[in-house]
């Protein structure tokens, strides 16, 4: 047998089949001779009882001389016991992040990706999600192996976000819809943590053995961190009260007052029902929120104003559509037309429930009475509290939501603290003892 020089490789001739030249310095190098006149350097050796061909790469891109030293390598890894021929073919057939991504959106829409306390994912989150992993994750990671993942490649994805690279709009497979993908601090760091929970999906099937998005610095979104101003409650009950004007906003202004007055999520006033309604307990019994079932405390102004909605709803939901059976539809375009040209145009409803967090606070409430209020305490927690401190709660919402309600019809408060004002005490201890039995 020859040994595999420059002057051999160029000198082979082409016959009908392709065939290999074996070198005789080097056991198990050769030069493969295609029919089509290309040159390539494999390695031949045994793995497991069997005869495996590893292709080194082509004749141009190698020399004899790198590839033989290449073959030196992977023939003294397959001594040590590596086949290189099923590590090249298991490279070939890695799982990609796009591949993962569809394994996951399939467990998800199966019920199989688990929530918030155990429970399978709801189908506002994971649309949501599914829009996050096609519109950032896929085509900015879509292409990666996962096993190659880094935590260089998360921030890069991460900040790509951050500045808007991955920002479009697509269409919907409803008429006329859209999905508008902005970018920015927020969904930068909401995009990483649903990164984060695909890997670890992908950690407990066995997929990977690490998970590169953990301990990655995230962005803060300073929407979520915002709240109104008792200046910017004033402004806001002015642009509702403009708004009420135009009957094609009024019931819209209807539900933004109340979003501001519960510290309810917009979806649950958008999509509250009178079968959630109890008015004689003065709360709502949410059959299905973020956190599952969950109670929710409704102060006076609220209570006051379902009992003159209930006059005139018709149907189950509270803010009735203007198709029948319907919930209300449109908010995102009737929020804007309220308060387009207003200090508040960039405000969300989530600054609404993050505010009547915050007023609460200021009014001298408890974590733990705030929590329960907005629905966050875990549910044993929740029920346990609700049940036996009834009355303090529904008075913790109606001094929140009078308090809020006040600020929107433009009032100003010498002070905050209301909570435990010493003459709101003596007169609610007085009209108590004025109904007792002699």
């Amino acid at each position: 047998m020859p040994k595999i020089s420059k002057r051999l490789v160029e000198s082979a001739i082409t016959k009908p089949n392709d065939y290999v030249i074996w070198d005789d310095d080097l056991p198990g190098f050769g030069l493969r001779v295609f029919a089509s006149g290309k040159r390539s350097y494999v390695i031949q050796y045994r793995s497991n009882g069997s005869s495996r061909r590893f292709t080194i790469g082509l004749h141009g891109i190698w020399t004899p001389e790198t590839a033989r030293r290449e073959a030196k390598a992977q023939l003294g890894r397959v001594a040590q016991g590596d086949d290189p021929a099923e590590e090249k073919l298991e490279d070939r057939n890695a799982m990609t992040i796009k591949e993962l991504c569809e394994r996951y959106i399939g467990d998800l829409h199966a019920g199989l990706i688990q929530g918030k306390r155990g429970r399978p994912k709801k189908p506002a989150t994971i649309t949501t999600d599914i829009g996050r992993i096609n519109g950032h994750i896929i085509p900015v990671l879509g292409k990666k192996r996962v096993r190659d993942l880094s935590k260089a490649d998360v921030t890069k994805m991460m900040n790509d976000i951050l500045i808007g690279k991955t920002r479009a709009v697509r269409k919907t497979k409803n008429l006329r819809g859209k999905s508008i993908l902005r970018g920015g601090p927020g969904a930068a760091s909401r995009t990483v943590g649903l990164l984060g929970g695909i890997l670890t999906y992908a950690n407990d099937a066995g997929i990977v053995d690490r998970n590169v998005a953990h301990g990655i610095k995230k962005p803060k979104d300073q929407v979520r961190n915002r709240r109104l101003s008792t200046a910017e409650y004033r402004e806001m009950g002015e642009a509702l009260r403009r708004a009420a004007t135009d009957p094609d906003l009024a019931m819209m202004t209807d539900i933004v007052r109340q979003i501001a007055l519960t510290g309810c999520r917009r979806s649950e006033i958008i999509g509250l029902r009178w079968s959630d309604v109890d008015l004689s307990n003065s709360c709502l019994r949410l059959s299905d929120s973020k956190e599952g079932a969950s109670i929710r405390p409704i102060g006076l102004p609220v209570v006051e104003f379902l009992e003159m909605q209930r006059e005139v709803a018709a149907g189950d939901y509270v803010f009735p559509g203007s198709r029948g059976g319907k919930a209300y539809g449109a908010f995102p375009n009737k929020w804007k037309k309220i308060f387009a040209g207003t200090a508040l145009e960039a405000i969300t409803a989530h600054v609404l429930r993050h505010s009547f967090a915050s007023i609460a606070n200021d009014l001298g409430l408890s974590e733990i009475t705030i929590a329960a209020l907005l629905g966050h305490a875990n549910s044993s927690v929740t029920s346990r509290y609700v049940h036996t401190l009834d009355n303090t709660l529904v008075m913790a919402a109606d001094t929140v939501s009078g308090y809020i309600q006040g600020l929107l019809d433009g009032k100003e408060f010498k002070q905050a603290a209301y909570a435990f004002d010493r003459f709101a005490r003596k007169a609610s201890l007085e009209q108590f003892l004025q109904n007792a039995i002699e």
